[in-house]
């Protein structure tokens, strides 16, 4: 028996944008559930239990970003805000909230499914009872049960530090994790406006993981945002 088509929540008040999302994800098998705003999206998840969520961050009885936290208290969906919204203001509140993506209208059919697509796999990875002890990524790989990092099957060693700060972000590959979500991690809460620590750290780690640290193709800079690792 074949698997299911992935289920899409639609999160959108504008009609032209959700007919065009319908049409083309319906082109491709997608299944698609669509609201209107905070009240029926919240209803749609409970209900419907969609495989990755598409949200607009501007709804007529809510905010998207408070939608995002309401839904990350129980739910680990994936989460893609399209947006027109394009500071990065708002792009790092919605990602800090738990999203884990952000496209800013208009966009293009194909880079929208590889987000898609690129969450969904993050999404299959980090589930119950899947195999995370070793990720790879392009020439990286890192053996977390022995504590090891290759690239390209030479040795790297890294500091404790060095080494979570890889951890996380390879453990997240394709996502954005802002600037916030990286030092509270790596270094705890306390340190979550101390972003010159995180400056430091990419930058030894860049020139230990990098073939050409000031052109990186594995630690990846989203400009005012954060980072991401490349993805998987």
């Amino acid at each position: 028996m074949s698997e299911p088509t992935p289920l899409v929540l639609v999160v959108e008040d504008d009609r032209q944008m959700r007919r065009f999302l319908r049409t083309t994800l319906a082109a491709l098998d997608y299944r698609l559930v669509e609201a209107e705003n905070v009240a029926e999206a919240l209803a749609a998840v409970t209900t419907h239990n969609p495989d990755v969520i598409l949200m607009d961050l501007g709804l007529p009885d809510g905010d998207g970003i408070d939608l995002t936290r309401k839904i990350r208290t129980w739910s680990r969906v994936p989460i893609i805000v399209i947006s027109a919204r394009g500071r990065e203001e708002d792009k790092v509140a919605a990602l800090d909230e738990g999203a884990d993506d952000y496209l800013t209208k208009p966009f293009g059919v194909n880079e929208l499914l590889a987000r898609i697509r690129a969450a969904m796999r993050r999404s299959a990875v980090s589930s119950p009872g899947a195999d995370a002890a070793v990720l790879e990524v392009g020439p990286l790989r890192i053996d977390q049960a022995r504590r090891e990092v290759t690239v390209g099957g030479r040795d790297i060693r890294l500091t404790p530090i060095e080494y979570r700060l890889l951890v996380l972000l390879a453990g997240n590959a394709g996502k954005v994790l802002t600037h916030r979500q990286i030092l509270k991690e790596v270094w705890g809460p306390p340190y979550v406006n101390e972003s010159h620590y995180l400056r430091v750290f990419m930058a030894t780690l860049r020139r230990k993981v990098e073939e050409d640290p000031a052109r990186p193709r594995l630690l990846l800079t989203e400009p005012g945002v954060g980072y991401r690792m490349k993805d998987a």
